[in-house]
């Protein structure tokens, strides 16, 4: 491995079930989410803006400062965190009774498409040589 490079750990596949369900979930979003790869796992985006992705078993949020805490106090969530020393500061990981619950995964989920959409847009990256 070259110096300063850092070995990607090796994660497990998402359910077959998680990935249906997260995207019957986005389709419900309004108009505008794109599908993309984040990690090997499926996320949304809005604007180039991921606001929700799968990660192993579960489903990361990215929220407002003010949601994250209220996740965290109210439900338990824990800071993102996909490798040791690397948290995603906007993101929180959904409690697993939120993603139990349709109707409250499905809240959540939208608020963390609202505060997405708010972003200013991402500028699309130059197609390499």
């Amino acid at each position: 491995m070259a110096k300063g490079t850092r070995a990607v750990p090796k994660w497990t596949k998402a359910s077959e079930e998680l990935t249906r369900s997260f995207g019957e979930q986005l389709d419900r979003l309004p108009a505008g989410v794109e599908r993309r790869k984040m990690f090997g796992y499926l996320c949304g985006f809005v604007n180039g803006n991921m606001f929700a992705g799968i990660f192993k078993d579960g489903v990361v949020l990215r929220l407002p400062e003010d949601e994250r805490r209220r996740m965290v106090d109210e439900h338990g969530a824990k800071p993102f965190v996909p490798m040791p020393g690397r948290a995603m500061k906007e993101y929180v990981e959904t409690p697993p009774e939120i993603l139990a619950s349709g109707e409250a995964f499905a809240e959540w989920l939208a608020r963390a498409h609202r505060f997405a959409a708010s972003l200013p847009p991402k500028a699309t990256k130059a197609a390499g040589k």
